[in-house]
């Protein structure tokens, strides 16, 4: 090799060299916005994260109020669920909320199969496709939200993952239910005091069944209590047929005036009422004979 070529090969070895040395070093991820989340700056592998298995788990001390408020929207959570099917836009949660607790209690990992859902007793399992891609997975759903409008579930990061959703954000899925809640594990019987405020319809309003109307009913702030505003709350359902065989099963004990009623804002539509009932103490003697029956946790309806 002639004198000039090495000294070109030199030179050129030099400067790969120097290159090599001023390369600056890899960025870190700039401040997130407290107000949006995210996902890992480097996302694991996630192939080999195990689906739960679905099974009837008690139904969480915390979580479960019959009814809560967020930014000026009432929510109701369900009593029972049979059956549930339900399609709409998903989103899914990650860094901003992990290692925080959950509505259940509950340390939230957003590299576990978890769901928050705004209605649905927790916990409970259920299966969700992504619509788009036929994807599906199932997961534990242990917390409340979203409450963005017009979503309807949020996933963890791993389970969006698993669905093939986190570079998009949001996917159109449907939800299955696949287990059911039971009573808190050592609980006694309670008379929940939530005031829902569901307005009762007349029995001689356009639309009656069976001769109960069964009409969307507006929600309000509780005011004064008249003798007639007492409701015993029996079972909310997503399916109409469920709550018409709980109404012919309470109708059969005549206890008191039995009302199917709907909520068309809410995943728990369907609402078995008994009342008007004359005072507190009469409420309370009807859901000890509820009780009795095997007809388990009630719930206390303030209505105009």
């Amino acid at each position: 090799m002639s004198m000039s070529l090495r000294l070109l090969s030199l030179l050129a070895a030099l400067a790969l060299l120097a290159a090599c040395s001023t390369t600056p070093p890899r960025e870190e991820p700039p401040e997130k916005d407290p107000d949006v989340d995210y996902g890992p700056a480097d996302p694991p592998d996630l192939s080999r994260v195990p689906e739960p298995e679905p099974r009837d788990e008690p139904r969480s001390r915390y979580g479960n109020p019959e009814s809560y408020q967020v930014f000026g929207r009432t929510y109701h959570v369900m009593d029972d669920v049979v059956e549930f099917e339900q399609e709409g836009l998903a989103s899914w949660y990650g860094k901003k909320f992990h290692g925080r607790r959950t509505s259940s209690g509950e340390t939230y990992d957003m590299y576990a199969m978890t769901a928050a859902h705004k209605e649905l007793p927790i916990p409970i399992y259920v299966r969700v496709t992504n619509l788009e891609n036929q994807r599906s997975v199932v997961v534990r759903v242990n917390d409340r939200g979203p409450f963005a409008p017009g979503r309807i579930i949020d996933l963890s990061y791993a389970a969006a993952d698993r669905l093939g959703m986190v570079d998009q954000g949001t996917a159109r899925v449907r939800i299955q239910t696949l287990s059911r809640t039971l009573p808190p594990e050592d609980a006694p019987p309670r008379l929940a005091g939530g005031e829902d405020a569901v307005r009762p319809a007349a029995a001689s309003e356009p639309g009656s069944d069976n001769g109960n109307a069964a009409s969307v009913a507006p929600a309000r702030m509780p005011g004064e209590v008249r003798a007639d505003t007492w409701y015993l709350q029996a079972g909310a359902f997503s399916q109409r047929q469920n709550a018409e065989n709980l109404k012919r099963r309470l109708s059969g004990m005549a206890l008191a005036p039995v009302s199917l009623y709907t909520d068309a804002d809410s995943a728990a539509r369907y609402r078995v009422r008994l009342g008007p009932l004359e005072s507190r103490a009469a409420v309370e003697r009807l859901s000890e004979q509820l009780r009795e029956r095997g007809l388990g946790d009630r719930h206390l309806v303030i209505a105009p």
